[in-house]
């Protein structure tokens, strides 16, 4: 049995991608990594697995430390394990993605860090394979968004049908039709209409919404039509 367990040593990694929506633009959120090799390249947030933690625990952490957040969405989206993919030694990353709402977070966290975000659109060269871990979590986000509503981690507690169709046009990169997408999340039961308005969108006004507590999110086909 213990020569088994005698094998070359691995290391293991969590790297978080960050999502943020602002101003119509779905955002990245990546910082200068601080040691060699590639010091001073653009990284994702990440970090190595303790010995006493799992992986969500690890991401959790990481996250915290590295960004000041905490009770986020986040959701795995896959293993890359290249054997050459980092040069400092083997390392298999599992990676993440988490939703944030940029205006709530703490600024003067991700400046100590240097800590910037980008446009999805418009991604600054990025060290090792972080970038294709951004394309594949692009992808996930993608497919859970429409399999669930998701704009309720990238928004405010109140908002317009409006202001939700643009951050799935954020997601999904296309044009998506105001009143298809306003019956389409209706029908979902899961938006409770405001008695006051947004009135900055028309001239008579578009009234807020919010998520129901505890609503549980029935999605009986999908959100967006991508063929």
């Amino acid at each position: 049995m213990e020569q088994l367990y005698k094998r070359d040593r691995h290391y293991v990694a969590v790297d978080c991608v960050i999502f943020g929506y602002l101003d119509g633009d779905l955002k990245l959120l990546a910082y200068p990594r601080a040691f060699a090799p590639y010091e001073g390249g653009w990284s994702l947030m990440g970090g190595f697995l303790n010995d006493d933690e799992n992986l969500d625990e690890a991401a959790t952490r990481v996250l915290e430390l590295r960004a000041g957040l905490s009770d986020i969405f986040l959701q795995e989206v896959g293993c890359f394990s290249a054997i050459n993919r980092d040069t400092a030694g083997r390392v298999v990353s599992v990676v993440y993605y988490a939703l944030v709402d940029v205006n709530t977070q703490d600024a003067s966290i991700l400046d100590a860090h240097g800590a910037q975000w980008f446009s999805v659109k418009h991604l600054p060269d990025m060290v090792l394979d972080h970038k294709q871990m951004v394309e594949r979590a692009l992808i996930q986000l993608r497919s859970d968004a429409n399999e669930r509503l998701l704009g309720k981690e990238l928004m405010p507690q109140y908002f317009t049908l409006l202001q939700l169709r643009n951050v799935y046009q954020a997601i999904f990169d296309r044009d998506l039709e105001l009143a298809n997408f306003r019956k389409k999340i209706l029908s979902l039961d899961i938006l409770e209409k405001q008695d006051f308005k947004n009135t900055t969108e028309s001239r008579k006004g578009a009234f807020y919404f919010a998520f129901k507590p505890e609503a549980e999110n029935r999605v009986l086909d999908r959100i967006v039509k991508l063929n």
